[in-house]
């Protein structure tokens, strides 16, 4: 079977980003009148999570910095649940990879494990919070508020996730999965209410990007506002979300699959794929068959999201570390997504396996870098016409032959 010729077409996608985002963190702070709540030499607990969020390492910096001049001594804790194997040097690690170091951020930075129960939810539900947080004088969290790739509601992936996942550790984040999906649900909103009543929970700044993976909006919530505001700033997110430009297609390259482009490795949202036993996939879009190519160095070997793809290509699994990715699958209870796929030697191999088993001559192929960049992509010839004839669609480069080196490695393209 020959593989078709791919296009590069660039598709428009909502784009709104902060001509400062620096100043923009300053003047939120401000808006909230952050200085009233701090006493000069408060221990301000500064919680960063493990999403590659642009220009995270500057949001974080930029709220040390003011805490600083508010008189205050801040230091920044992880908050990330079980990721980074779940330990002090690979949450540490992780953080440092995403530019928040000592050195950087000039204050200390605490990644140990240790918590300390605050008490039960109204369902007795145990909550744990991050022990040198809970002993700090104040909690300001730092999280982009987005779709969540597990369940959708009035809160997904955002203040009130970290608050109930990211604070709780190993502990709680396994406690808050162990019911599925619908424990997420009831869960997430009940542990968060019990963090925010017994935590010393300044509040937390809420980054909201555009489709184009630009930071478009930040907004300080303070603490007994966040149930309140996130819905709203949620709404705001899913207006500014990318998605692919066709409904269905045979076949989906995706370069990179990664924790850092999502929680679950390949956004949900984007694939059409949920892999979590007893919901339901999204009507659209469907695709026959999902090739992933490679896992992104910020992953750290967690290689959650395989199981959303039908084959994968050797170096993808070269570069898995079971074990952190089998810490990550247990905690979140969703071990279909861990699932390996048909692997094939390289990823020229890969791409002609999904091919061929679509049993097409005429099969439609999209190829993206990652579910996080929507906005340049490649398509076969035969979906060509029909996608240049709506608008915002343009043509970067006209149909040609995917190119491959040596080791069967498929090039990047421009």
């Amino acid at each position: 079977m020959q593989l078709p010729r791919l296009a590069t077409i660039r598709q428009h996608v909502p784009s709104a980003p902060l001509p400062d985002v620096a100043q923009a963190v300053r003047d939120e702070l401000a808006r909230i009148n952050l200085g009233q709540q701090i006493k000069p030499g408060a221990r301000i607990a500064v919680g960063a999570g493990s999403r590659g969020i642009t220009n995270y390492a500057l949001i974080v910096g930029t709220v040390i910095a003011e805490l600083r001049r508010l008189g205050a001594e801040p230091f920044v804790f992880a908050a990330m649940g079980s990721h980074g194997g779940a330990t002090t040097e690979g949450q540490r690690e992780i953080l440092t990879e995403l530019g928040i170091s000592e050195e950087r951020m000039g204050c200390p930075i605490l990644t140990d494990m240790a918590v300390v129960q605050l008490g039960t939810t109204t369902r007795g539900l145990p909550v744990f919070c991050d022990a040198n947080a809970y002993r700090s004088d104040g909690i300001m969290l730092i999280n982009r508020i987005k779709l969540h790739t597990d369940f959708h509601g009035p809160t997904e992936s955002g203040l009130h996730k970290m608050l109930a996942i990211g604070l709780g550790k190993r502990q709680g984040a396994e406690l808050i999965h162990a019911d599925g999906v619908p424990g997420l649900r009831e869960h997430i909103p009940q542990v968060a209410a019990v963090q925010l009543a017994q935590a010393p929970i300044l509040g937390g700044l809420a980054i909201i990007e555009d489709g184009m993976h630009q930071v478009s909006h930040v907004r300080a919530v303070p603490a007994q506002a966040i149930p309140h505001q996130e819905p709203q700033l949620l709404e705001m997110s899913r207006q500014l979300m990318a998605t692919l430009p066709v409904d269905h297609c045979h076949v989906l390259i995706v370069d990179w699959i990664g924790k850092d482009i999502s929680g679950a490795g390949m956004d949900s949202n984007v694939i059409g794929r949920i892999r979590i036993d007893g919901e339901i996939d999204p009507l659209r879009p469907q695709i026959d068959q999902i090739v992933a190519l490679r896992l992104t160095p910020a992953s750290h070997g967690n290689a959650i999201g395989t199981g959303f793809a039908d084959v994968i290509a050797q170096g993808l699994l070269d570069a898995m570390d079971a074990e952190i990715t089998r810490i990550n699958l247990v905690t979140s209870g969703f071990l279909r997504r861990g699932d390996i796929p048909k692997v094939q030697p390289t990823e020229h191999a890969a791409i002609m396996h999904a091919l061929a088993a679509t049993h097409r001559d005429d099969a439609t192929i999209v190829r993206i870098r990652s579910t996080l960049q929507l906005d340049e992509l490649q398509v076969s010839e035969n979906l060509l016409a029909d996608l240049l004839r709506r608008p915002g669609i343009e043509l970067v480069h006209p149909p040609e032959p995917m190119r491959f080196r040596g080791n069967g490695t498929v090039e990047d393209w421009d």
